[in-house]
């Protein structure tokens, strides 16, 4: 599978960023199919240069963008971004993300409480206790039994 992801580069703790088109087996540093663009982080603020057309061509043929690096091209509007899937803002630095306000709230309208719907108990079978009648001797039963064979 053909990959859209950043390769780092740079000095150790300066890290610049190139987006590169990559087998997804090869290694994250290691050999790419071409070069689209870069990312330096360190700049305020960040500087970001990305080839769009390659990267929708690249996009039709299937590559599927690692997460970091679809930030990257939803900041720079080349992809829609996903409603669902909330992160911070690339290029922007922890602190910034932070401060976003959002333009315009409004207020949401007060929803009448609707009452809970009880469902009515269904009718219970009650046990009424019976007695019984009374059991006759078990020598008359039996005189009565002798009685009917005879």
């Amino acid at each position: 599978m053909v990959k859209i992801r950043l390769k780092r580069m740079g000095t150790t703790k300066r890290p610049f960023y190139r987006l590169v088109v990559a087998d997804s087996r090869s290694p994250r540093d290691g050999r790419f199919i071409e070069a689209l663009g870069y990312y330096d982080p360190l700049p305020q603020p960040a500087s970001v240069k990305i080839d769009a057309d390659r990267v929708r061509e690249w996009l039709r043929r299937g590559a599927r963008p690692s997460d970091s690096a679809r930030d990257l091209l939803v900041a720079q509007g080349i992809l829609a971004g996903n409603p669902k899937r909330e992160r911070g803002s690339v290029g922007l630095g922890a602190a910034a993300a932070l401060d976003e306000t959002p333009a315009e709230v409004k207020p949401v309208a007060a929803v009448p409480k609707k009452e809970p719907v009880v469902a009515e108990p269904e009718p219970v079978a009650v046990a009424v206790a019976v007695e019984a009648e009374p059991v006759a001797d078990a020598a008359v039963v039996e005189t009565a039994a002798v009685s009917e064979d005879a």
